[in-house]
């Protein structure tokens, strides 16, 4: 692990332990009401473990903002470090 992801890392850790407390003693009563899979969440806390702190609350609270009445929902992974952009084989420059 870099010095610099080791700095960012406790922000990372903070912000899991926040959604890990959310999870277990807000989530239970309101009962499964999560349009996508998984739920918002666990999406949050897979976010912060793959991209930190910054990145990872920027997708957690996009995937926020489209659990509306006008989304169907459905399967909705995390993207990969780099996503689409950082493919080796695009030849475009």
């Amino acid at each position: 692990m870099s010095e610099a992801s080791q700095r960012r890392a406790p922000v990372a850790r903070a912000l899991r332990g926040a959604v890990r407390g959310y999870q277990k003693y807000v989530s239970p009563l309101s009962g499964p009401r999560c349009r996508f899979y998984p739920s918002c969440s666990s999406y949050a806390v897979t976010a912060l473990e793959t991209h930190g702190a910054v990145r990872g609350s920027a997708l957690a609270t996009w995937r926020v903002l489209r659990c509306n009445p006008w989304n169907d929902g459905g399967v909705d992974d995390v993207p990969p470090v780099g996503g689409a952009r950082a493919r080796r084989d695009d030849p475009r420059p």
